[in-house]
């Protein structure tokens, strides 16, 4: 390879160890092209490229791009697996672990993730989880569980407190339909009650009268006894 390919693969190393937040690195040394096609096709449908590189062009691509983590995974053939922005981790670590596991000659030395360095066994453990969109909706449910309690407990008194303000609505209809009582009695003049003692009184004379006439009619009869 001349000098001028070599700073081109550097330059284009360097940018794709800029880009990527996670890579994967494997040694493989002993698989056939057939099986490094078929992984390479494996790992694409999860997001992630596989690239096979030489150490030395690599080592000056990681210094330039400041991931010196990857220089102590660059022992060996060397082969790294590139995550895209919208690539899942989990399905490139699990391509990597089952070529290994159908292979036995694949080896995962580790890598980075989110620019944090990972082990092999890490990356197996990693291969072991969910599928990201089971994963996501595990993180929703553990997030939106205890939003549901939270508004249960929110709406309760909620619920109680409209319950108190129905009851109270019906409580002050029940008053306004029997509040027309008072004019019922209103309806009754108060006059009426002077009025009869008024009727009363010519009565009252009319027996005067009588005691009087009758009092005029026996007097002369006890004159009469008395000239007797």
């Amino acid at each position: 390879m001349k000098r001028d390919q070599k700073e081109q693969v550097v330059e284009e190393l360097t940018a794709r160890l800029r880009a990527a937040e996670t890579l994967l690195v494997a040694d493989y040394r002993g698989l056939t092209m057939p099986q490094i096609d078929a992984l390479r096709t494996r790992l694409l449908e999860s997001g992630a490229r596989f690239t096979v590189v030489k150490n030395t062009l690599t080592r000056r691509a990681a210094e330039a791009a400041g991931t010196e983590a990857l220089l102590t995974l660059l022992d060996g053939p060397s082969a790294i697996a590139f995550l895209e922005a919208d690539g899942d981790m989990v399905a490139a670590a699990k391509a990597l672990a089952d070529s290994a596991r159908e292979t036995n000659v694949l080896e995962i030395r580790g890598g980075i993730m989110q620019g944090r360095a990972v082990t092999a066994d890490e990356v197996a453990s990693l291969a072991t989880l969910p599928p990201a969109e089971v994963l996501r909706g595990q993180v929703l449910g553990a997030i939106v569980a205890p939003l549901t309690a939270l508004a249960g407990l929110l709406n309760a008194p909620l619920q109680n407190l409209v319950g108190l303000i129905d009851a109270r609505i019906e409580q002050l209809g029940g008053e306004k339909e029997a509040a027309p009582e008072p004019e019922a009695e209103a309806e009754t003049p108060e006059p009426e009650a002077d009025a009869a003692p008024a009727e009363e009184e010519p009565v009252a004379e009319e027996q005067s009268a009588e005691d009087t006439t009758q009092a005029d009619a026996t007097a002369p009869a006890a004159e009469e006894e008395e000239e007797s």
